[in-house]
């Protein structure tokens, strides 16, 4: 759905905002990196995911064409941790991995039923400290998934992507 002009672009503010989570994370784990996964989505890759999802129960996991992705806007990103030698810390889920495991807010029910780790979930709190100290608010539904700046603001301030 991406042409490869579309890959990993970010407004300039979300950029910079990402510069910094990268100088926290060295600091205090300096043995690892973050591994963005996903940037912009432009609103026509929106509107083709969303439609392909017609009828689906996996369209909780987009946003509306109507109301917009904070992809679109180029200020969320999709990231995860890796080591110095480039491999993924486990999180217990692949990313996109569209089923309850990866919800942050399930995460204590998933570990009851042994489906995550607490190793697991001590590498996504990894993750959520250094974005959330950093300005970036995540989302009950994508361990992987983060938002720069308020939604709302986003959506009034910055020019959606088409």
């Amino acid at each position: 759905m991406y042409t490869g002009f579309d890959c990993a672009w970010l407004h300039r503010d979300a950029a910079a905002a990402l510069t910094q989570v990268a100088t926290s994370l060295r600091a205090v784990q300096p043995d690892l990196r973050l591994l963005v996964l996903d940037a912009l989505r432009p609103q026509r890759v929106q509107e083709l995911m969303w439609d392909r999802l017609e009828g689906a129960d996996l369209r909780q996991y987009l946003a509306s064409p109507d109301r917009g992705s904070i992809h679109s806007f180029g200020m969320a990103v999709d990231v995860t941790l890796i080591d110095t030698e480039g491999r993924e810390l486990d999180m217990g889920t692949a990313f996109d991995d569209l089923t309850e495991r990866s919800h942050p807010a399930l995460e204590t029910e998933s570990m009851q039923r042994g489906e995550i780790t607490a190793a697991h979930i001590a590498n996504r709190q990894i993750l959520r400290d250094v974005m959330t100290t950093n300005g970036w608010q995540g989302i009950s539904t994508e361990w992987w998934h983060f938002d720069c700046g308020d939604r709302l603001l986003v959506r009034q301030n910055y020019t959606r992507i088409l």
